[in-house]
């Protein structure tokens, strides 16, 4: 079964002056252009292509892979802006992507970079892309843990930040500051969770010792409530000098970290320190 913008495996059928056909099955015979030729393609062969339609609304077979098949998302260049369809986006291959004016957020501009996922309208089986990214994400709550490595896709600048896609299920924030400040949407990247906040969203952080120092923290606190009969004489009010003493960290890293206990509902605060509570 041949799948219009995806990756399938082909049987070649027959060779003509303008390319070889292969077997699309329900789609009947599907050409791949004589440009995508090569001598090792012989009658019978298996390929591997890739199923659009091309300008004259044909089906059409491609050994180029695009820089995202339908399901994906990536950050894509605006070619051109016409007025009444919407913005046509170069994703690698001879004909450039339509990016309809219903499926943006705001008015695109030529040379942007714009974030989209590559759909395939049930009606006229065409390729597009939309930008409505939170049509696509998971709407469950997010799993993550602080410290979680993660893949990230940069997709818009904020006045906090920068928004990024999170292994193309949820949507974080990286926060402003001058290590970002070289990111654009369309970049892909590694990155770590830093927190998940109590409305749902996610904090971002690209250093892997800010998420996983909160964790190796939290265990250390608790095992330190532990051993002294579930009490610790420290709170947001206790000296930077006597919080490194008990724990190495700054006062700002013990107090998200202390901040993050007492949501989980792992401590209570008392004014002369931290209790844990029975689990």
């Amino acid at each position: 079964m041949a799948e219009i913008g995806r990756l399938n495996s082909l049987e070649i059928l027959h060779h003509t002056p303008q390319g070889f056909y292969l077997d699309g099955a329900e789609h009947g015979e599907i050409l791949l252009p004589s440009r995508y030729v090569t001598d090792s393609m012989k009658e019978g062969n298996m390929i591997t292509v890739f199923i659009y339609r091309d300008s004259e609304d044909r089906l059409i077979a491609s050994t180029d892979r695009p820089k995202a098949i339908v399901g994906e998302f990536a950050g894509l260049k605006v070619t051109s802006v016409h007025p009444n369809v919407g913005a046509f986006l170069d994703w690698g291959l001879p004909k450039d992507l339509l990016l309809p004016y219903r499926e943006q957020t705001k008015p695109a501009r030529k040379d942007q970079i714009i974030v989209v996922r590559i759909i395939l309208d049930p009606k006229s089986e065409r390729l597009v892309a939309s930008a409505r990214l939170n049509r696509w994400l998971e709407k469950q709550a997010p799993r993550y843990r602080r410290g979680q490595s993660v893949r990230l896709l940069i997709s818009e600048r904020t006045p906090m930040g920068l928004n990024a896609l999170i292994n193309e299920s949820h949507v974080g924030l990286l926060y402003r500051d001058p290590s970002i400040a070289h990111l654009d949407p369309g970049d892909q990247l590694k990155g770590y969770i830093q927190q998940i906040r109590d409305d749902g969203k996610i904090d971002l952080t690209l250093n892997p010792d800010r998420g996983a120092r909160v964790v190796s923290l939290s265990s250390q606190i608790l095992d330190q409530l532990s051993c002294n009969d579930g009490f610790l004489p420290l709170t947001d009010k206790s000296s930077p000098e006597l919080i490194r003493s008990h724990f190495g960290v700054s006062k700002k890293v013990f107090k998200q970290t202390v901040g993050n206990l007492f949501k989980e509902r792992k401590i209570a605060l008392e004014d002369n320190g931290i209790r844990i509570l029975d689990s």
